[in-house]
């Protein structure tokens, strides 16, 4: 009787001082990442015409390719960093009945990504069909750097770099011997 006691008062320390440990401040909890990543500068890429073949190039293998509809491409990705609130994105890609690009869906939308905002890269990105011909882009003129900037600095270095040709090595001759 005594060493049951013992041994219930132990094993109900053991197991408060587990659960204790659960919630203890300071613990490490790592981040867990599931599913493809999807980035704006990969829905960026991706024109109405696409092969299928050219999508998984670009987006790399969906996460979902649903059996009972095979024209439509499903990815996901989900990111719970370690202690806090789980995030998801989705992002789902329609094709025609010859494995052609026609539509997204989801979190992502073609538009300005984060490297041309950053750069100061214009948002139009309209999309076109394949078959139509692109209209050329007039480029706005470039502004001279200011005297004394760095940017000038950088141009005038850029300016006297002397260009040193590459040799080509003579072609091998490939009749036989």
């Amino acid at each position: 009787m005594q060493n049951t006691k013992l041994l219930l008062t132990s094993l109900t320390l053991v197991g408060l001082l587990a659960l204790a440990g659960c919630s203890f401040p300071g613990v490490y909890k790592i981040d867990i990442q599931q599913g493809n990543v999807v980035t704006q500068d990969m829905i960026d890429q991706l024109r109405p015409g696409m092969t299928r073949r050219q999508v998984r190039f670009i987006m790399g293998n969906p996460l979902i390719q649903d059996t009972f509809n095979t024209n439509r491409w499903d990815y996901l990705y989900s990111l719970q960093p370690g202690g806090g609130k789980r995030q998801q994105e989705r992002m789902s890609v329609f094709f025609n009945e010859s494995d052609q690009l026609v539509s997204l869906s989801g979190d992502f939308m073609p538009g300005v990504s984060r490297d041309q905002e950053i750069l100061g890269g214009s948002g139009d990105t309209t999309v076109s069909p394949a078959n139509q011909p692109e209209q050329p882009t007039v480029q706005p003129e470039e502004k001279p750097a200011k005297p004394g900037s760095v940017e000038e600095a950088i141009q005038r270095e850029i300016d006297t770099i002397e260009t040193t040709p590459v040799p080509t090595p003579a072609p091998l001759e490939t009749s036989p011997q």
